[in-house]
């Protein structure tokens, strides 16, 4: 599963912008725009319930408009897999959602949620929609997320990207390369993403196990001091440098 790294850029904070003020700036449509001209893979947006950023009138307009993969997170709720099924994103990564949280806070439990997971992760596969489990990076979950039959996890960075100490970032960074290896080794795809900064994302990209990026909030606050473009320019840089050292 070695090879290029792709990069999923998250679009969910224009709108968190936008919807400061109302009306219709930023938009978020062209801020995936942008990421498409500064060579994003392709673009994620999250569909909270309570709507706190992207709205549905947003992943309508990104499905009809933006020639780039839709990645939509979403909860494993009734309504939301209505969404999906409606506007037949490329990929759906479900993803655990409390209201009260300010960000997504650590990964799915897959295995504790078995259940309940198991006929989303169905009817959005039946449906055609690539399946990806936001997880933290432990053995036990991608276990899980196989079981599932999902064919795509996504490793929660969190942890590795808050550690505080060179120690316990070694530590945490060693979680998550063990982590895509085993993916790997049970027929995984392996994404990973929450976090990751220009001072962060180099160590997670060497992992040659790891397929793809997805970072969102670091980019946009970038982006208000020298622009979205040469944000995602400098990560894909970032990136692609770690990936071709890290091949040697």
């Amino acid at each position: 599963m070695s090879g290029d790294l792709r990069l999923g850029v998250n679009i969910d904070h224009v709108a968190t912008i936008r919807n400061a003020r109302g009306g219709a700036h930023p938009d978020p449509l062209r801020a995936a725009q942008v990421a498409a001209q500064a060579g994003a893979d392709g673009i994620t947006a999250h569909l909270r319930e309570d709507r706190r950023h992207i709205g549905d009138g947003d992943i309508a307009r990104l499905r009809a408009e933006i020639d780039l993969p839709l990645n939509l997170e979403m909860a494993a709720t009734e309504e939301m897999l209505a969404v999906a099924l409606r506007h037949a994103p490329h990929a759906a990564c479900i993803v655990p959602e409390k209201r009260e949280e300010r960000t997504t806070e650590g990964g799915l439990d897959a295995k504790g949620g078995f259940d309940h997971l198991a006929p989303f992760v169905a009817r959005l596969g039946d449906a055609g929609i690539r399946v990806s489990l936001f997880i933290e990076p432990d053995p036990v979950q991608l276990d899980a997320a196989k079981a599932l039959g999902a064919p795509v996890v996504e490793l929660h960075t969190g942890a590795y990207c808050d550690a505080t100490g060179a120690a316990e970032r070694l530590v945490q960074l060693d979680r998550v390369r063990r982590a895509a290896a085993h993916a790997e080794a049970i027929g995984l795809e392996c994404h990973a993403g929450h976090g990751l900064t220009y001072g962060t994302v180099e160590a997670v990209a060497a992992i040659s196990t790891i397929r793809e990026l997805n970072i969102g909030h670091f980019l946009i606050g970038e982006a208000i001091f020298g622009g979205l473009e040469a944000a995602i320019l400098r990560m894909r840089l970032l990136m692609g440098e770690a990936r071709a050292a890290a091949k040697g």
